[in-house]
């Protein structure tokens, strides 16, 4: 492991030896925090390690997968143990945008000379939104938390309202039933970081699930970080060093996902519809730095970056009629890329 001097030495970016040190205590936190949480969800480990990386990067999720994965469960008990604030909100087809951002109403003032309008907070104002199966609302409602996601802000009756910091975004999804949902449009997908996919535990994991979750109430999480911790660690990790191998690697990862690019190989040309645009290198760059953290580096790695790909392209690469007659996905899409990018540099 390179020393703070080293570091220093050999990249653009200093890091000094207090940062050093709050890396390093960052990483005992995450560790704490995994074994904390593994105390009521058993084999979700690599989901939260990748909700963990968004929070550090800044950046919003969308939880993909079937009922009964305890997709809620694991965004409430991040919460707690980094000691964040928490709301839900249960998307349905009737939800309004009110309803989501909060509202104005008109109530009698405290001096009783009058009547004022009065604006009621609604759930967006907190530091962990869970949008509950969020293509469940027509999209009216979906946007109203575009302004929150991108800009951190809500704009009601003219009036603009801070949100809370930190502030994320995880939203799920159920891939099954598709029949009465409003797919998410590309503009709001962009502004997730990852596209998580969660699948069935193995057979060990659902054992354990059986064993630990029949026996009463489950037991009561330790409150690992604070809101103010976290805020300094996200600054903190922004600093870490990124060699110029790894941007130019992030940057022609992105480049060959566009069929319309002449950097794309001809097998994406003949499956992809649509490829990913540039806040994609953005997330690319983020999540790696997040990653090399929580894996006990102080700079960022191309292993880092494809760790993270996946996560980061999955929702942003569209694949044509002829790849999914095929069985082709945006994930083996990613995949191949990163494989030939791999031989390239051997």
């Amino acid at each position: 492991m390179a020393s703070s001097t080293q570091i220093t030495k050999n990249n653009t970016t200093d890091l000094d030896e207090t940062d050093v040190n709050a890396l390093k205590e960052l990483q005992h936190s995450f560790a704490a925090i995994k074994n904390e949480i593994g105390k009521v969800i058993i084999g979700q480990d690599e989901a939260i390690e990748k909700i963990f990386i968004c929070m550090l990067s800044q950046g919003h999720a969308l939880l993909m997968g079937v009922p009964g994965l305890a997709k809620t469960l694991l965004v409430n008990s991040i919460s707690q143990t980094i000691s964040l604030s928490f709301s839900r909100i249960q998307f349905t087809p009737d939800l309004m945008p009110s309803d989501v951002t909060g509202t104005e109403i008109l109530q009698n003032r405290e001096d009783g000379e009058g009547r004022e309008f009065k604006f009621i907070k609604g759930p967006v104002f907190t530091n962990v939104l869970l949008a509950d199966e969020i293509n469940r609302t027509p999209p009216k409602t979906q946007s109203a938390l575009l302004e929150a996601m991108q800009e951190k802000r809500v704009t009601v009756a003219g009036k603009n309202h801070n949100l809370q910091k930190p502030f994320f975004v995880l939203a799920t999804q159920n891939p099954i039933e598709q029949e009465g949902t409003y797919p998410l449009p590309e503009a709001q997908l962009d502004r997730f970081m990852f596209l998580i996919r969660l699948d069935y535990p193995n057979r060990d994991d659902e054992l354990s699930i059986a064993r630990r979750t029949t026996l009463g109430e489950p037991s009561a999480l330790s409150k690992i970080l604070t809101a103010k911790k976290l805020k300094e660690y996200q600054l903190i990790t922004e600093k870490i060093p990124v060699p110029e191998h790894v941007f130019e690697r992030a940057v022609d990862l992105v480049r060959r996902t566009r069929p319309a690019s002449d950097d794309a190989p001809k097998w994406v040309k003949d499956s992809v519809q649509w490829g990913a645009g540039p806040r994609a290198i953005q997330f690319l760059i983020r999540g790696a730095k997040a990653r090399a953290v929580i894996q006990g580096n102080f700079i960022t790695t191309s292993d880092d970056l494809d760790a993270v790909a996946e996560a980061v392209l999955d929702h942003r690469i569209i694949t044509n009629f002829h790849a999914r007659s095929e069985g082709i996905a945006s994930t083996d899409v990613v995949s191949r890329l990163i494989e030939e990018a791999n031989k390239e540099d051997k």
